[in-house]
């Protein structure tokens, strides 16, 4: 670096950087650190402890009670403690889709159906946590809450948007420099006339009470007030939360369980029409999957018969009920797939004759010859009526059909609501087998459209057809198995399909298919049960159609159902003898074997009785061996008995009516037990026939066992296959689960020996048995297992809780539950890939925790274990099992489990004294508490005796008390009274900490079921104790606790040492252990809780010190820490009220009164606010939380720390997250309130002010940091004084140096590289919104005395940082608005590739969340400032606001909206900067030091009048300036006079602004400007200079420049001017008048410079008659030589611009060497007369020049010596440009003394280098004067002026 300041040069660097690693140990990055650095020596060690290892938490319980609030209520009050609401137990009715609730109609029932049932209609048990909603996990800012909270945004006035269109947008300055504003774009048309007089011009409103003097405190309070009036309360409202994947915390509440259903189908029947109309057809529906070769539905049995036609029938039908006459069903499909068909089946009455000699009539009739055929058409009826009288009560096959659901479906578009014709044939005649559409709307389109997959397969959205099935096939006899349709239905799909050579039956049959309505009314499910909005019982229903999916479907059971459905398949009866031909099959359900025991369970078809007691199948005629497509449904009842059987009986039909030829005649009989050892039968059977009636007591044999003297169709082989379904919700079909809940039942009803099987289990063998049933759970099949979830984990948690007593032992069940439970749940896990949540948690768990789970015996109606309890009997233990074990056992169990324990395994190591100092701090020996474990337990810090055997932990978890029995109630146990209870949560925790193996393997990959198993049951537990309210030290038992902390430490373990093996794993595990830390701050001991995340913390720490790269370690600590943070009463765990006290024995930051470096600071620094700024050991202790976060912020954004430049984003979200909820949290909305909760943040400032250097730089300016450098380099040195010690000299070389050179003028060298990574635009935009939001909350106070004790140092880097806020939030403006919508916004490439990933699938849901999280922390931290680490979605400058919708078109309301919060947001966050700068300016005022960093100030409120400001912004601001020149006016008028100059600049431009309320208030700050610089002495020669030059610069160089409005302001001035009674008597009105006449005048050339704006020669010639004008003004006379000098570049006239700047340093030459005589300084302007004769002009001869040294002259930043270098180097590039290359070197003679007398080695060999060019350019080109690049006329203008 070419200029290391002098006393950093003398400091050696290694020394500086060992030094800051030191300091920020101790100091943790504090904006303390400089004051304090100088007693490092003398810390005491144990009081500081470095940012990365965890402090020890406050006792949050101890310290509420000890520090009681002293107000007794109000809003601060509810900030104190968690409100007595905070969680309730709700009994919540669940919702039943039927009228009445599906209950069988039994009385009697086994407890297995109790069970189910009672499982099916409990209410469901929730707990809630009333204000959950208000953590940040379930309070996401979305968009549509963003807009609530915007309602009512005032809009900002901004002048840019006012202004008219063409006015100049960085974007379009190219083509406005050309094309300057013409006379017709002025508002006031052509300015030809006479200047305007300035005295009949009408002034603006004046400020009322402008000069009155009043004292600068009351004009504070005044602008104080205003201020503060109207301002929006939630800033974080107007600022779009930070583009993040979902966050971690985010936890959504299960779904609730009910029942399942696929996506759903409305088929309606409308009409069924023959070519002749001679009987009865009855049909049915039903879907086929054909790949999967399975019927998907049961049938759907309609009638579309006439009246008359069903007259016919009327002896053989009853009444038919209202059920049976429904002709539109709801089909369910889980599965759609190209595969499904929708089959329908035609029967008709039984006849004579085989299926083709029936339907003949039905092909040769065609309706049109009617009367042609009438004779043979009377005779067909008069026939059928015969067979309707005779055979009506049996069906023959007669015709069926398909349609290819998924063809209508695709073809019917989607969701265009009309509906759609589409004819469906199957013979050549009327076309093709493909479903035809004839639709107006779409035109004609095929429909053979394939899908790839089953996504395609949408039957949600697709618009309603009506299909008119045209053709029929005959059902062939010999082809009625569903094997045969499978072949057809896929026959079909071929284009030559055998199909249509057959000949069709014609016929029309109309449905209608759409989706299915949400809630559609006169709904019956197929129990026949009445579906919610039924008004009316007398209308039509339609039938909900039962699904068989074609998969298996995991979806635990929620309602009753005991459905069975027998379909008979074939008979053979080829070998039996004697007729038997025309067979059909009656199918019975029997309760016992008299033929009156058969039970009206069989569900009618259509137009008959609902139930029935038999089902005849249809008939085949002259058929020996027949197909059968039967479907018998049967209402099951709830208890089966083992006489219930299905009764098969076969009969012959006589079809002839014959004498003495009865009309059946039974030809065989089979039956099926129902029963078998308990468990229902079903399955394919393939059963024998037996000739006889079945002799007594057959229904509890099968018809496989040979009964004596019975007579069997074909040797007792099988000749009837019929197939048994049953679905049912009581039975599970399942051996394992069948057996496990038996034994439990057993247990329950205590009935001994139970069969199960052909076993016979005896009381004495049934521990064994159940153990055993319990491991074989793992064989039993997934989808019973899942439909059976909640009863199955009931019964396995009740065997935990209640030990059986077994043959008078207590057997202990725990471990082996708790095995089957882990063992369940990693198998729906990995079998359910697709049911999971971002957590990884399964759906169908999570649901069960939240609403089933229950402890048992907690009935809202059955407080004691009995009848209502789960399976509850009070055959459980008794407390009798003391009589066993001895209690003393229990005695010596005074030990915890926080040794090493050889049984604990899985531990990397034995956990270490953490465990035990969490366990332990409290100093008693636990055998002590052990006698009295009940309410009043010892605290949770018992000592453990180390000494005791690691035996008794394993003994703890076979014969552990429970801890709620008190001892001295064994007396009254022993009676068998009380039955022995666990509680679930003690042994949950037992069993997980003393597991091992492969069990806790399983039980860690799921370890979120068991955290939330646990917490529900000890809410619960609370609950039904009345404990909610109990003080939380004494709610849980000292040993529950121990576990707890033992389980947390071990599972921290397994966190820290596997997270790079299974990072998969150890994210969940993670999360898990976070949330259940978060559920337990609700409901135990928080101070316990707090020291469960410092062992954490502490384990996490030990292992990061050994990690050589830390960030995805780090990146798991920020996911824990961000979730417990989302806890809902996060901000009263902080203890926002307490007052932070320091620690007794001395701390780091005793009092600044050994600090000299704050040599200004009150002796006795008040040390708590320091603490309260830093993150002092007391912050970190009693903000705990806030601590935690705001810790990892330090560390994470220092920029010393290694690897973790990737998490700066996490972590800048985590915190913008948190404030933003706090910003919207209704609780917090009281002003007082939110000051509490800034007081959390405070740190916040002085990291953020540590990261400067860092962050994104906003101010766009030319130099490589636009942001205004605060201290001179000499300015350290006069405070390095003798004041400074080394220590701090040292720090600021190490720390501090790099932030302080950042060149911020351009006097420094812009080269030397940066310091740090830069933060991106979006991360560094978050960081400041946070700032903001703390100092708008913050109480003022409290900032005001933290800004007294800062030092000058500390200040001004506040200064940058608000400075770089004005930058950062200005508003963009509407256009721009409208100018990015118009982009197309490019997506990251990154987005692109999970695009493809997803589309391709190569990677699923979780996968692609894990690999997110990781491959946030992989990303090169060598990226730019919009590395990737960001993935900002678009580069531009100022990329902040996001693009909240994906579609890139935004309305014009939305553009609105979007300007609307921009600009309210721009006002808001310029508001709190201008409240930041008035505190810190009381501070000076109070200290009455520090005046230096006025200067910074004063640059912060010019930098925002430069701005794009709101009218409402720049009213206050000009209030603060005005107030801020009156109390200080020496500042401007003395020290800093080029901010004076930038001032008026700034006014004057806000005087010619669009808007009169800006112009009123820049005039008056104007006015008051000249009027306190006359004040200071007489005359105000330096505004007056300063104002002149700016008009000048704002004419020349503003386009949307606009008299008419200037004019005005100058109006109001002299209006002040008149009316300033106080100084009426001076000179200064007639000053203020020759002032304005001269600016006026100024405007006037203006206005003929417009007049010529075309005309370049005349432009330039009335510029230079202006700047001759200012021959007595050097500064303005420079000003309009620069103006010149621009006007000719941008016309590419070098020759000329290069004139106009040697002019220009001639200027500056001559008023340097009056001012300063150096030698190697041009003499003035004679030294350039080589290079042009007319330099002379610019000597300062004449009488009326001013002296330089009078005030405000030549004080300009171009009146020194590098501002004369600069005009130089600029002359000689231009010469350069222009190829005059002798005056080149002309210049260069005059730059080259001054570097060689400052030693510039650099540009010495830079311009020796340029020189060498133009010298070899001139020998290339003939020597002489050359003007090549001038074009001639603005040469020969030029040769006249210039080398006249």
């Amino acid at each position: 670096m070419a200029e290391r300041r002098a006393f950093a040069q003398k400091i050696s660097r290694t020394v500086a950087a060992e030094v800051r690693k030191q300091i920020s140990a101790q100091y943790s990055g504090s904006p303390q650190l400089l004051k304090n650095l100088n007693i490092v020596g003398n810390i005491s060690h144990h009081t500081t402890v470095p940012l990365t290892e965890a402090v020890d938490p406050v006792d949050l319980e101890d310290y509420l009670i000890t520090h009681p609030l002293a107000v007794d209520s109000g809003p601060l009050r509810d900030l104190v403690e968690f409100p007595p609401d905070d969680i309730e137990v709700v009994y919540s009715p669940r919702d039943c889709r039927t009228l009445v609730s599906a209950v069988p109609e039994e009385s009697e029932m086994d407890p297995h159906v109790r069970d189910c049932i009672r499982s099916y209609t409990e209410d469901w048990a929730i707990v809630i946590r009333k204000y959950h909603k208000l953590g940040t996990g379930f309070n996401p800012n979305t968009l549509d809450k963003q807009r609530e909270r915007q309602k009512g945004l005032p809009r900002q006035v901004f002048e840019s948007d006012e202004a008219p269109d063409g006015n100049s947008y960085q974007d379009e300055q190219d083509d406005l420099k050309r094309r300057s504003m013409s006379i017709d774009d002025t508002p006031r048309g052509s300015w030809a006339c006479s200047i305007f007089d300035l005295k009949n011009s009408l002034p603006d409103a004046l400020l009322p009470n402008l000069l009155d003097r009043t004292p600068n405190e009351e004009i504070d309070h005044q602008n104080d007030d205003q201020r503060k009036s109207n301002r929006h309360k939630e800033l974080f409202a107007l600022h779009p939360s930070p583009d993040e994947e979902e966050p971690i915390e985010r936890l959504s509440i299960p779904d609730v369980p009910k029942e399942h259903f696929g996506q759903r189908l409305l088929v309606k029947c409308l009409s069924l029409k023959f070519e002749i109309e001679i009987e009865p057809i009855f049909a049915s529906l039903a879907l086929y999957d054909v790949k999967e070769k399975k019927k998907i539905s049961e049938n759907f049995y309609f009638d579309l018969n006439s009246e008359q036609m069903k007259g016919l029938l009327r002896p053989h039908v009853p009444p038919a009920a209202i059920t049976t006459l429904a002709r539109s069903a709801i089909f369910s499909i889980t599965y759609p797939s190209q595969d499904v068909f929708l089959v329908i089946k035609l029967e008709k009455v039984l006849q004579q004759g085989d299926i083709g000699e029936c339907a003949e009539p039905y092909m040769i009739f065609k309706e049109a010859d009617a009367t042609k055929n009438k004779e043979k058409l009377e005779k067909l009826k008069s026939q059928a009526d015969q067979f309707c009288q005779r055979l009506g009560k049996y069906r023959m096959p007669f015709a069926w059909t398909a349609i290819h659901l998924m063809n209508i479906v695709s073809s019917a578009g989607s969701l265009e609501r009309d509906s759609t014709e589409v004819e469906i044939s199957t013979g050549e005649r009327k076309g093709s087998w493909s479903e035809r559409r004839n639709s107006s709307l779409v035109g004609r389109r095929s429909l053979e459209r394939t899908t790839s997959g089953d996504d395609a397969c949408n039957l949600t959205s697709f618009r309603p057809a009506t299909l008119t099935v045209a053709n029929f096939f005959k059902q062939e006899g010999d082809r009625l198995s569903d094997e045969d349709l499978y072949k057809f239905l896929a026959d079909m799909r071929r284009p030559s399909s055998v199909l249509r050579r057959l000949r069709p039956i014609t016929a029309q049959l109309k449905i209608d298919i759409s989706p299915a309505p949400e809630n559609p009314h006169y709904c019956l499910t197929p129990e026949l049960l009445q579906v919610k909005l039924y008004p009316d019982s007398r209308v039509r229903p339609t039938r909900e159609i039962l699904e068989f999916p074609a998969r298996d479907v995991y979806v635990p059971n929620t309602t009753y159902r005991n459905l069975l459905y027998i379909y008979p398949q074939s008979l053979n009866f080829a070998n039996r003898q004697g007729s038997a031909r025309n067979i059909t099959v009656k199918v019975q359900f029997m309760y016992g074997e008299d033929p009156s025991n058969a039970m009206p369970v069989i569900f009618g078809k259509s137009s008959c009785s609902e139930f029935s007691k038999e089902a005849y199948t249809a008939v085949v005629y002259h058929n020996r061996s027949p197909d059968f497509h039967e479907e018998v449904k049967v209402k099951l009842p709830a208890t089966l008995t083992d006489h219930h059987h299905l009764l098969f009986t076969f009969y012959h039909v006589s079809c002839q009516q014959k004498q003495n030829t009865p009309l059946e005649t039974p030809v065989g009989y089979t039956w099926i037990p129902m029963l078998q050892n308990g468990r229902l039968k079903t399955g394919q059977f393939c059963l024998p026939v037996s000739l006889e009636k079945p002799p007594q007591a057959y229904s509890v044999l099968s018809p496989e066992v040979p009964l004596p003297g019975m007579k069997w169709v074909d040797n007792h082989k099988g000749v009837f296959n019929v197939e048994v379904v049953a679905v049912s919700s009581i039975h599970t079909q399942d051996p394992y689960l069948d057996k496990f809940f038996a034994l439990v039942n057993a247990l329950d009803e205590h009935m001994f020996p139970v069969r199960i099987g052909d076993m016979r289990i005896m009381e004495n063998n049934l521990e064994n048995e159940l153990k055993s049933s319990i491991s074989a759970l793992n064989s039993s099949q997934l989808e019973p297992v899942v439909r059976f979830l909640h009863l199955l984990l009931d019964k396995l948690i009740l065997l935990v809780v209640r030990p059986p007593v077994i043959a008078g032992q207590i057997v202990n069940l725990g471990q082996a539950s708790f095995e089957a439970m882990a063992s369940i749940i990693n198998r729906l896990h990995k079998n359910l890939e697709g049911n999971h949540d971002q957590h990884g948690r399964n759906n169908l768990l999570a649901s069960y925790i939240y609403y089933v789970f229950r402890l048992p015996n907690t009935y809202p109606n059955s407080p004691s274990p009995g009848p209502g309890g789960l399976g509850g009997s009070v055959h459980y233990a008794t407390m009798a099992r003391s009589a066993v074990r001895p209690a003393s056992l229990n005695l010596n169990r005074s030990r915890s489990l926080s040794n090493s324990n050889p049984d604990i395994s899985g531990t990397p190591t034995s956990p270490d004294d953490e465990v035990r100092s969490i366990i332990g701090s409290k100093g008693l020996d636990r055998s002590n508490s052990w006698v009295n474990t009940g309410p009043k337990a010892a605290p949770w810090g018992s000592n453990p005796s180390p000494s005791a055997e690691s035996t008794q932990a394993m003994d703890r978890s076979c014969n552990r008390m429970s801890s709620h029995t008190e001892t001295s109630s064994f007396l009254q146990t022993l009676t068998g009274r009380l039955p022995t209870k666990k509680l679930f949560h003690e042994e949950l925790a037992l069993q997980w900490v003393v597991c091992s193996g492969s069990v806790r393997e399983s039980a860690l990959q799921q370890a979120w079921f068991f955290f939330e198993l646990m917490v529900k049951s000890m809410v619960h537990h609370l609950y039904f104790n009345d404990k909610l309210d109990a003080p939380r030290k004494t709610r849980f038992p000292e040993r529950f606790m121990d576990d707890i902390a033992a389980l947390v430490s071990t599972i921290a373990g397994d966190v820290v040492t596997r997270f790079q093996k299974d990072t998969e794993m150890v994210e969940r595990l993670n999360t898990s252990l976070a949330f259940f830390l978060n559920d337990l701050l609700s409901v135990m001991d928080r101070g316990f809780v707090f020291s469960l995340i410092k062992s954490c913390y502490k384990q996490v720490a030990s292992k990061l010190y050994s990690l050589p790269n830390p960030s995805v370690l780090v990146s798991l600590r920020l996911d824990f820490l961000r979730i417990i943070c989302s806890h809902e009463h996060y901000v009263t765990l902080n203890l926002p009220c307490s007052l932070l006290t320091p620690p007794a024995s001395p701390s780091p930051s005793v009092s600044s009164a050994t600090s000299q470096s704050s040599g200004f600071s009150t002796n006795v620094q008040d040390q708590k606010i320091a603490n309260m700024f830093e993150l002092s050991l007391p912050f970190r202790q009693q903000h705990y939380l806030a601590g935690l976060v705001l810790t990892e912020l330090a560390l994470i954004l220092d920029p010393d720390a290694e690897g973790l430049f990737g998490l700066h984003k996490k972590v800048i979200n985590m915190v913008h997250n948190l404030l933003s909820s706090h910003d919207s949290d209704p609780r917090y909305s009281d002003p007082q309130i939110k000051a509490r909760v800034a007081m959390l943040y405070l740190p916040l400032i002085g990291i953020i002010m540590e990261t400067v250097p860092q962050l994104y730089d906003f101010t766009e300016t030319h130099n490589q940091r636009g942001r205004p450098i605060c201290i001179a380099p000499d300015d350290y040195d006069s405070e390095s004084g003798s004041m400074i010690s080394q220590t701090v000299a040292m720090a600021i070389a190490g720390t501090s140096v790099p932030q302080l050179t950042r060149p911020g003028s351009f006097l420094l060298t812009s080269t030397s590289g940066r310091q740090h990574t830069t933060f991106s635009a979006e991360s560094s935009r978050s960081l400041l919104i946070c700032l903001l939001w703390v100092l708008k909350n913050a109480d003022e106070t409290v900032l005001q005395k933290w800004f007294t004790d800062l030092s000058v140092l500390q200040l001004n880097r506040l200064l940058d940082l608000l400075y770089l806020c004005v930058s950062c939030f200005e508003y963009k403006g509407k256009k721009v608005f409208e100018r990015m919508n118009s982009l197309t916004f490019k997506k990251s490439k990154d987005m692109r590739a999970k695009l493809e990933e997803a589309i391709l699938g190569s990677i699923g849901a979780r996968q692609e969340m894990v690999r997110r999280s990781r491959g946030q922390l992989e990303r090169s931290p060598s990226g730019s400032a919009f590395g990737s680490q960001e993935n900002l979605r678009w580069r531009k400058d100022m990329t902040h606001w996001r693009q909240n919708t994906e579609k890139l078109d935004k309305s014009r309301a939305e553009i609105e909206h979007e300007a609307l919060i921009d600009g309210n947001l721009a006002t808001e966050a310029n508001l709190i900067i201008l409240d930041t700068l008035e505190i810190v300016v009381q501070t000076v005022s109070v200290t009455e030091s520090k005046e230096s960093i006025l200067g910074g100030v004063l640059k912060v409120l010019l930098q925002s009048m430069a701005c794009n400001q709101s009218a409402v912004y720049l009213q206050h601001c000009f209030a603060t300036q005005r107030a801020l020149v009156s109390k200080f006016p020496e500042l401007l008028f003395e020290e800093e006079t080029e901010q004076c100059a930038d001032l008026c600049l700034r006014l004057l431009r806000h005087c010619s602004s669009s808007i009169s309320t800006i112009r009123s208030h820049a005039s008056a700050s104007l006015y008051l400007l000249m009027r306190q610089n006359f004040e200071i002495g007489n005359n105000f020669a330096r505004v007056k200079m300063q104002v002149t030059m700016s008009l000048s610069s704002l004419v020349g160089t503003s386009q949307n420049f606009n008299e008419e409005f200037l004019r005005r302001s100058l109006k109001t001035i002299l209006t002040y001017a008149e009316e300033d009674l106080e100084l009426r008597e001076t000179t200064f009105p007639d000053q203020v008048q020759d002032l304005v006449f001269n600016l006026h005048m100024i405007l006037s050339d203006t206005v003929k410079m417009k007049e010529h704006q075309e005309d370049p020669e005349m432009l330039i010639d009335l510029m230079y008659r202006i700047a001759k004008g200012y021959q007595t003004s050097p500064d303005l006379r420079l000003t309009w030589l620069q103006n010149m000098a621009g006007k000719h570049s941008e016309r590419s006239n070098h020759a000329e611009a290069a004139q106009c700047l040697v002019h220009s340093a001639a200027l500056v030459a001559e008023y340097l060497s009056m001012l300063e005589d150096r030698k190697y300084l041009p003499v003035g302007c004679v030294t350039f007369q080589n290079i042009s004769s007319n330099v002379l002009e610019e000597s300062a001869v004449s009488d009326d020049v001013v002296s330089p040294d009078e005030e405000g002259i030549c004080s300009g930043k171009y009146f020194t010596e590098s501002g004369l270098v600069g005009l130089l180097e600029q002359a000689a590039a231009s010469f350069s440009m222009a190829g005059m290359y002798e005056a080149v070197n002309e210049v260069y003679k005059v730059l080259i003394p001054i570097h060689e007398a400052n030693r510039d080695a650099k540009k010495l060999s830079t311009i020796h280098g340029k020189l060498q060019e133009a010298f070899s350019k001139i020998v290339h080109q003939s020597t002489g004067w050359e003007f090549l690049p001038c074009d001639s006329d603005s040469s020969s203008f030029f040769l006249k002026l210039f080398l006249s």
